[in-house]
Formats: C-alpha cells, sequence, structure tokens
C-alpha cells in the first residue's frame, strides 16, 4: 500500500543496457528520442523541453545525471535520483527513465544509440557549445543519428529556483529510500527492540554541561557590559558521558572509561553514570579539573559560554590505566572512541589506544573539532566514523567542495568501513563503499526534527544509537536511519538527556503515518 504509486511507474526506469535490448540498434520502425539532464526540480522550460522532444519521437527517454556527478552547489542535488527518476517517470509523455552514473551521457548515447538527442536551446550557438555538446554531436552524427535544440521560448534556471527555496521533502526521500534498500518498518521496529543486551564499552571526554538561566537586566553605562540576573543552573553530563546514558538506555550492557577532576563535579558525574547503570571507570587526575562548558542563557538565547578546561595530554601513567581497561575489553561488542580532545586523544595517545582495542570489537570513532583541534583522520581503519561537515572540512582542508565529493575523499583517506556525515539540520549523508562512482554507494537522509529545542549532543545521540544498530543487524541503512532519529529526538530535549527507543519508535509510527496516509 505504503508504495503504490511508486510501483505504477517503475517500470519505466531501465539501465541503459536493458533500452539498447529493448529497443534494438537503429534504423528503427518506431523512432527515439533522449534527453538529458539533472532535473533536480522540475518546472515549465524542462515540460517544454521534454515536450518538444517528444513530437519528434515516438519514444522519450529522459536521461538523468547521478547523485555523484552534480556539482552545481554543496548540497545539490537536493531530490536524489531515486525520486528525480520517478518524478520524470510519473509523467505520461515520457516512455523510458534511466539515471547515468557517469559524469556525462556519452556512454549512454553510445550504448543506446538514439536516433534524436534533443538538447536545451542555451547549446544552440555554435559559439557556446563546448566540448562536452561537440563530443555528444561526434558520437551521436557516429551512427547516423541527429543533435537538436529545443527553442528557447520558456526557459528558467533551476539553481535560481532552488536556491530561492530549496525543497523539504523529508518524508519522500524516506520513503525513496527504504523502498530502493528493501527496508519495511517492522525491519526498523524489530532492530530497535533488538539493541537491549549488547556490551559497548565508551572511552573518551566526558563533559559537564551547565546551563545558567539568566534574566537580562541591561548594559552597564559606563563601560559595554552585559548585566544579567541570575535564576536558576542544571547540569548535564555531556560528552563520552551522554553517548554512554544513550547506549543505557537501549538497555545495553554498559562501560565508560574516562577521566575527571578530584572535584565535585568529578563527584556528580560518577553518581549520575552509576545511577543510570553505567560502569564507570573514571579515572581520578588530581592536576586537572573535570571538563565544564557553562552556557549563560537569556530568553532561550545562549549568551556566553564559559569552559573550565585543562586540554593537556594525559600523563603516562593514566595513558596506561586507560590502555589496560581498552585491552580487557575483549567481551565487548564494540569500543566508541568519543574525542572532544580534552587530553584523552592527541598524536601522542591515539596510536596506542587504537592497537589496543581486541581484534574482533567493532571499532567507531568521533573527532570532534566544535571549538578544539581534533583530527578524524587520525582514526583511520575504523567499522564507522561520525564527523559533522566542519570536521571534514577541517580535517581535509578542503571547504569548497560539494557535499558528496567531499564525503568520498573522507572515506576514502580514512579507510573507514562506513561514513555517517553529519549535516546539521540537512539531516546525514551516509556513504556505503570506495566505488563512489556506483549509484549505490550513498544515500542521504532529511532530519526529521519537529520542534527544535536544542540542538547540543544530537551527534551523540546518532554516534550512539547507529553503533548499536551495526553492531545488532550489520545493516548500514537501518543504522542510519536509527541514528539519524535518534538524534532527531535529542533535538527536542532541553538539554543533554537519553534518548529512549520509544522516542524513536514514535518517529517510525509518526513518518509510517503519513506515508500510508
Amino acid at each position: 500500500m505504503e508504495f503504490s504509486l511508486n510501483e505504477r511507474y517503475r517500470h519505466k526506469i531501465k539501465t541503459a543496457k536493458d533500452l539498447a535490448e529493448i529497443l534494438g540498434k537503429p534504423p528503427r520502425k518506431d523512432k527515439v528520442v533522449m534527453c538529458h539532464g539533472v532535473f533536480d526540480v522540475v518546472h515549465p522550460g524542462h515540460i517544454r523541453h521534454l515536450l518538444y522532444a517528444k513530437n519528434k519521437a515516438p519514444v522519450l527517454i529522459a536521461s538523468l545525471t547521478g547523485d555523484n556527478h552534480i556539482d552545481k552547489g554543496i548540497y545539490r542535488p537536493h531530490i536524489p535520483q531515486e525520486l528525480r527518476a520517478f518524478n520524470l517517470s510519473a509523467y505520461e509523455f515520457v516512455d523510458y527513465v534511466i539515471i547515468d552514473p557517469n559524469a556525462t551521457p556519452l556512454e549512454h548515447l553510445e550504448i543506446i544509440k538514439p536516433d534524436i538527442f534533443a538538447k536545451g536551446y542555451e547549446y544552440s550557438s555554435s559559439s557556446d557549445q563546448g566540448s562536452r555538446t561537440r563530443d555528444e554531436i561526434k558520437i551521436v552524427g557516429s551512427y547516423g543519428g541527429e543533435v537538436i535544440f529545443t527553442p528557447g521560448d520558456v526557459v528558467f534556471s533551476s539553481s535560481t529556483i532552488i536556491n530561492a527555496s530549496p525543497p523539504r521533502i523529508p518524508i519522500e526521500k524516506f520513503t525513496s529510500l527504504i523502498s530502493r534498500f528493501g527496508i519495511t518498518f517492522r525491519d526498523l521496529r524489530s532492530a530497535l527492540e533488538g539493541l537491549k543486551g549488547t556490551s559497548i564499552h565508551v572511552v573518551g571526554d566526558t563533559i559537564i554541561d551547565t546551563y545558567t538561566e539568566c534574566t537580562m537586566f541591561g548594559g552597564q553605562t559606563k563601560t559595554p557590559t552585559l548585566s544579567v540576573h541570575f535564576e536558576s543552573e542544571s547540569n548535564f553530563i555531556g560528552g563520552a558521558g551522554i553517548v554512554a546514558e544513550h547506549l543505557r538506555a537501549t538497555g545495553a550492557n554498559v562501560k565508560l572509561t574516562s577521566v575527571v577532576g578530584e572535584d565535585i563535579l568529578g563527584e556528580f558525574t560518577s553518581k549520575r553514570l552509576r545511577h543510570s547503570g553505567i560502569e564507570a571507570n573514571l579515572i581520578v587526575d588530581k592536576n586537572r579539573p573535570t571538563v565544564k562548558k557553562n552556557a549563560i542563557v537569556v530568553g532561550g538565547y545562549r549568551l556566553l559560554k564559559i569552559d573550565t578546561v585543562d586540554n593537556r595530554s594525559i600523563s603516562d601513567d593514566i595513558l596506561s590505566r586507560i590502555i589496560y581497561e581498552v585491552q580487557n575489553s575483549k567481551e565487548c561488542e564494540a569500543i566508541i572512541f568519543s574525542d572532544f580532545r580534552h587530553g584523552i586523544f592527541n598524536k601522542r595517545t591515539i596510536p596506542s589506544l587504537i592497537n589496543a582495542i581486541p581484534k574482533k570489537a567493532f571499532k567507531v570513532a568521533d573527532s570532534q573539532v566544535a571549538s578544539r583541534w581534533g583530527n578524524i583522520l587520525e582514526f583511520k581503519n575504523f567499522d564507522l566514523i561520525t564527523p559533522n561537515e566542519r570536521e571534514a572540512r577541517f580535517s581535509l582542508g578542503d571547504q569548497d567542495s560539494g557535499i558528496r565529493p567531499l564525503a568520498s575523499r573522507l572515506f576514502d583517506e580514512c579507510q573507514t568501513k562506513l561514513l555517517i556525515l553529519k549535516l546539521s539540520d540537512r539531516g546525514i549523508l551516509t556513504c556505503l563503499n570506495k566505488n563512489h562512482e556506483s549509484l549505490d554507494s550513498f544515500f542521504v537522509m532529511d532530519s526529521f526534527v519537529n520542534r527544535l529545542i536544542d540542538p547540543v549532543g544530537a551527534g551523540d545521540a546518532l554516534l550512539a544509537y547507529a553503533t548499536l544498530s551495526m553492531v545488532t543487524t550489520k545493516n548500514p541503512v537501518i543504522s542510519s536511519i536509527i541514528g539519524n532519529l535518534a538524534a532527531a529526538c535529542a533535538c527536542e530535549h532541553d538539554g543533554n538527556q537519553a534518548v529512549a527507543p520509544i522516542e524513536i519508535q514514535n518517529k517510525l509510527d509518526f513518518i509510517q503515518k503519513i506515508i500510508e496516509s
């Protein structure tokens, strides 16, 4: 029921080899015309272009550029290739649709050999015909075909339309995603239920996130100083600590190895984690404070953040104790390195910590650079990494590339098995394998935040739930979906609070209800 419309038109979507067999070689009884483009948002100019082409031949093929070769904007395409193909197939006058995995349509032109290749009016002037167009004309002419250019009476710029109002279609993308990989809501619910009982060891920097609520008095008259009135203060476990709490909320068996100071916040951390049922192996360092990040909040706005930190590397003695704990995690199914660069992880310690990981453990790393100098590239050959876009660009020294080539390059340089790239309110991009030219090498999923309250810590929820799901299901698509929904749930909490599976279940119920309505 939920995919009936999709199935109604799916028969039109073919591969180039399929069409070569179906249509045969020219000369044909019924001529074939082919159009090629991105079709990120189908607008009146596209319709005019396609209809003009259809009038030239009985059979119309709409060819679209695959996601990995679209570079007209950092986040383009906004509509993934499966949905773009479905959109075109829904038009009655379009007979077939193909997704081209290549950078240009040259290979497909040679395979299909359309009688006519229709290009847009903007390519009709000989002075505007670049090397690509000349190559297309050469190939089509080699087998006796013809290249035509559609009239320019209706012209729209897709980029202008998209940049003015980027499309947001999370439900449609979700439907396309689970249909593409053959995943059902039953699969997702079963995966959620199967998380309990898994054994996970988290190693990393624990942080106390403090929210100091104030009201505004105003400014001083003699100096440019804001004056606020203290109302209340709340402490939340953050960093590696909240990753452990997210894991524990599923019923997993969780061990946390971290470093705290000999202070009140260190005691608070210990009591809080043990109350949650976490095996808290907290190493006390008398020479540093427990990391605290205090946000001064006025009227819902973070006016100022005050960090109490000592980012010096841990001592050799503490490093040895952490290494010992990691080495003796042989019963744990996964090891998570939650790196906030507050002393545990650095160039001196990381190699030893990685070497200590038991061979059979699922290895996960998250290295954050919000205000520090962490680098996800220092965690190579891990099973899963979950950086955000800023961290990816920082590690690669790349501020210009589109999001897909950025993810592909990071995947390769980290030599990871699975990359979930966090895109803030845009959702996630998952890179599945190193065959980046393949149409199945990655996918995108929008965020499902219904009511944004506090985005801080969303990545920690994703890290926890994606890790558990990978350990239990071995399915990167299911793991990405559950992790992304967990991140959305975390954004709907005030402060760092553990996300419970029932919250993700409610998200799934909400999505399924919309799809099936």
